[in-house]
């Protein structure tokens, strides 16, 4: 297995259109890594993707990605699930007869029920599945299922509408939280994988300086996980290797910054990495 990081921003990508600060001009003029698109992944075996920002297309027609055996989507937020027009790409349009292509979409029981309430992406995924391009199937809690021999666990987080994902291949376990760690104590058969890929967290404190950046009273800090707790969760992971995504453009930091943070962790012991789009991680 390997990881191809199609996309480590966040809900807030780089650069954010008509601002000015020092990331996002660094974004404009220099493109990858120091720009960032909506957050997605691909697992390279399975050949399997994790959720599909608006994104989406440009990041697939820029990967090594030739063919999609299924999709897994993580949660409902909109930086997760508004791509999700790419299913017809999988529809033959002008052939006859028509030879379209059919996408298995594997959804966890929760986040299914969210889709129905949230931001018509289950009447969307339904019409595209009337259209021959997507088979949706939804997974019971704790199900798990197997793909090209390897066995694939969708484990729910501490938020309880969002997933993690637990991949084993012989030997080998990556596990892919892409988003919302809050809260989240790392059950034990997620612990010592040989790659971690979780959300970087909002950066409360400078993570230089130790200057707070982030108002104590501030209602982010009631709702996502802060860049310290990330790394608390990292520690209690014991994995081999930690590769960090879902990079704000709030944060402040450039691809030149994460280098230099990563350059302390690294010296304090930590197997920890910040991704930056195109990276390609192996297991």
């Amino acid at each position: 297995m390997k990881v191809e990081f199609l996309g480590t921003g966040g809900a807030i990508p780089t650069p954010v259109p008509g601002c000015g600060c020092r990331v996002c001009g660094q974004a404009r003029e220099r493109g990858v890594p120091y720009s960032r698109l909506g957050p997605s992944l691909f697992v390279h075996g399975p050949d399997v993707l994790i959720d599909t920002p608006e994104e989406i297309r440009y990041q697939l027609n820029r990967s090594t990605v030739s063919r999609i055996r299924a999709c897994f989507y993580s949660h409902w937020h909109p930086d997760h699930v508004m791509g999700r027009r790419i299913w017809e790409m999988n529809k033959d349009w002008r052939g006859w007869p028509r030879r379209s292509r059919t996408t298995d979409i594997y959804i966890p029981s929760r986040v299914a029920r969210d889709f129905r309430d949230r931001l018509g992406t289950w009447e969307h995924l339904a019409y595209l599945q009337t259209s021959g391009v997507v088979r949706l199937a939804e997974l019971a809690e704790g199900e798990s299922l197997e793909l090209a021999g390897i066995q694939i666990r969708p484990i729910r987080l501490a938020e309880e509408y969002v997933y993690a994902f637990l991949f084993k291949e012989g030997g080998k376990r990556l596990l892919v939280a892409p988003d919302e760690l809050r809260g989240w104590e790392p059950p034990a058969e997620v612990q010592g994988v040989d790659l971690a890929v979780i959300p970087m967290g909002v950066l409360e404190f400078d993570p230089f300086s130790g200057t707070r950046r982030i108002s104590e009273d501030h209602s982010v800090l009631r709702s996502e996980a802060t860049f310290r707790q990330t790394m608390d969760i990292a520690g209690k992971l014991k994995a081999s290797r930690v590769v960090m995504t879902h990079i704000e453009e709030p944060d402040g930091l450039s691809y030149d910054d994460l280098v230099r943070l990563e350059g302390r962790l690294v010296e304090s012991g930590l197997n920890l990495s910040f991704a930056y789009d195109t990276l390609i991680v192996p297991v």
